[in-house]
């Protein structure tokens, strides 16, 4: 399947890793069940404020765990959100020169007629073929709306 026999997804659009989310959900939710568990089977030295330490402290890792759970890529017809665990990053359609995705690379990255280049952690290298297809489609979408089109 080549790049340009892929045809435009309808808009709106979001495209978000699938085993990044379960493995990070997946572990923000046992380390909440075994901090809690800590919490309530602890020993009698610990006092009710090292109990409520060690839920803070799950509480934190498992909000660490979500930022890396909740990156995604979408689109709609205004233009392309990215986000990243710390940053989010709005575009618009004329401002999208391109996406990329290459071999051995953690993610895809998106550039911009501003010079920047922007890693879309949504859009893992890891889920190969799923991603290829992403990729693609959001290529597509770049073709038909982006900055590329309107050279053509």
């Amino acid at each position: 399947m080549s790049p340009e026999s892929v045809s435009p997804p309808p808009l709106p659009v979001v495209w978000r890793p699938r085993k990044g989310r379960i493995a990070a959900y997946g572990f923000a939710g046992l380390i909440m069940l075994g901090a809690v568990l800590m919490a309530l089977f602890l020993a009698e030295p610990f006092t009710l404020a090292d109990r409520i330490a060690m839920v803070g402290l799950g509480g934190l890792v498992a909000g660490v765990l979500h930022l890396l759970g909740r990156v995604r890529v979408e689109a709609d017809e205004e233009g392309i959100t990215v986000v990243n665990p710390l940053r989010v990053l709005r575009y618009e359609w004329p401002e999208v020169l391109g996406v990329t995705l290459v071999d051995h690379e953690p993610w895809a990255k998106i550039d911009f007629t501003d010079g920047a280049t922007v890693g879309a952690m949504g859009l893992q290298g890891s889920e190969k073929d799923r991603t290829v297809r992403q990729v693609r489609e959001l290529a597509a979408l770049i073709r038909e709306r982006g900055e590329a089109s309107e050279t053509r």
